[in-house]
């Protein structure tokens, strides 16, 4: 980046100034590539055969697993995306707590982690950089990794992530593929995170929105040491395909169905109302279109369909435990402080993975 020569370099001028969303079509996970155009390409790769890979590419997990030896395995995912906030320090917090999410998907520890940088370099100060990167490393700090170096790269519109790489006992690996009949289903953080960050665009729902960034700067840390005492058939975390999108993944892989009681829901503050207005990203419509095998019985509101919908950065664990440890798991939850953690509903019976939503 030193040898990039700008004729108005900084042109934004202090950070108070600067609104690192104005820089992005999209913000957030709700920037992913739809399912639908990304299931196209992938599936006409050829999948990797190896028998040390516990887990790859066919199941749509969160990460990567590589078994090392009988006591080990390697956690490896990357993540990355353009500013859902304004505050670039917040950005950081927001983008390494979302990366760093898929190691504790998978029932691991975070140890080390590499920057993964895009910046306009020609229209916005250095100033900005810095503060997007030290709130990544707090939040790498927070978890107990350590940043061990990165790649930049110039790029008209920000962008920030984590490679990271976590570690794991072979035989604890938590992947979206285990759940069983009868399983009841654990969301740890409440949704409606795309629909605030949209109205934060305009200027609206500004308590929503407060508790939208708090809650996206939320580490999945502790909601994963909790469940690890428990019996976690399977696990994911809720980003940009939506509540719906990655439990139907979870479903499908298990060949179960699952069901989601609608009034067990836990939304972010004002996320009903700023959906009710329409703040609807348009991932989420990506979302409904895609994931067509989700049923909606007529009487949930429209409000409440669209959040089932709604692409989520840095969100919860949906985890799938036996029903006879459902509330043993959310009060430990709950005094631990993840305190939106809810049962939201179970798997039912073999299926394709469809979901009835009531």
């Amino acid at each position: 980046m030193d040898g990039v020569k700008c004729e108005k370099q900084g042109e934004q001028g202090g950070l108070g100034t600067v609104k690192l969303t104005q820089y992005a079509k999209s913000g957030g996970c709700a920037a992913k590539m739809g399912p639908g155009a990304l299931t196209k390409v992938l599936r006409q790769l050829p999948q990797m055969k190896d028998p040390k890979l516990i887990v790859g590419i066919d199941t749509s997990d969160d990460a990567g697993v590589y078994k090392l030896n009988d006591e080990t395995a390697l956690i490896q995912t990357v993540d990355f995306f353009p500013p859902i906030v304004d505050d670039p320090y917040q950005f950081g917090q927001i983008a390494a707590a979302n990366s760093l999410s898929d190691v504790y998907a998978m029932g691991g520890r975070p140890v080390t982690a590499m920057n993964l940088v895009a910046f306009p370099v020609c229209r916005l100060p250095g100033e900005v950089l810095l503060e997007i990167l030290r709130g990544g490393q707090a939040k790498v700090m927070e978890a107990g990794a350590v940043i061990a170096g990165g790649h930049t790269i110039e790029d008209s519109e920000p962008k920030y992530g984590l490679s990271v790489t976590g570690l794991v006992h072979p035989d604890k690996v938590w992947t979206n593929a285990g759940a069983r009949e009868g399983d009841g289903l654990i969301l740890t953080k409440a949704i409606g995170t795309g629909v605030l960050t949209t109205a934060a665009r305009a200027d609206m729902f500004a308590e929503g929105v407060t508790a939208a960034v708090e809650s996206m700067k939320t580490l999945n840390r502790k909601a994963a040491e909790i469940l690890q005492s428990f019996t976690v058939h399977a696990c994911t975390d809720v980003t940009g395909f939506s509540l719906m999108g990655h439990m139907h993944e979870m479903a499908m892989a298990s060949g179960l169905a699952a069901e989601v009681d609608s009034q067990a829901l836990p939304f972010l503050t004002e996320a009903r109302d700023a959906a009710s207005m329409g703040l609807i990203p348009a991932g989420a419509y990506r979302n409904r279109e895609h994931f067509a095998m989700v049923n909606i019985n007529s009487e949930v509101p429209e409000n409440v369909i669209d959040l089932c919908f709604d692409p989520q950065t840095s969100g919860g664990l949906l985890a799938s435990l036996p029903q006879q440890e459902i509330a043993a798991a959310l009060d430990a939850l709950q005094q631990a402080g993840v305190t939106a953690a809810s049962c939201i509903g179970r798997m039912k019976t073999a299926g394709r993975g469809e979901i009835h939503v009531y």
